[in-house]
């Protein structure tokens, strides 16, 4: 006995067709990510916040560095049509 599957009733596709559903629309976090940041945040405030991060710093700069390296942009984009940055040099002799 061979078994249908009924098809999508918003779209009339049938079920396991292949193509990808929708997924999560742009702009929208990842709500497991925006959880473990807020515990983190939670975290450094109950042991000194800032002041903490500037012991670690002085006594851990290889890992505090990292840290910073993650958040710190890669890319930087000046005003420039293609984000290039502009300088105006004076030279007077």
């Amino acid at each position: 006995m061979v078994k249908k599957t009924l098809g999508n009733p918003k779209n009339g596709s049938p079920v396991g067709d292949g193509t990808p559903g929708p997924g999560r629309p742009k702009g929208i976090p990842n709500k497991i990510t925006g959880e473990v940041k807020g515990m983190i945040v939670a975290a450094l405030r109950g042991v000194g916040g800032e002041k903490y991060l500037q012991q670690q710093a002085r006594d851990n700069p290889a890992a505090f560095m990292s840290l910073v390296g993650r958040i710190v942009p890669t890319e930087v984009h000046g005003p420039g049509e293609d984000g290039e940055h502009k300088a105006t040099f004076t030279l007077r002799w």
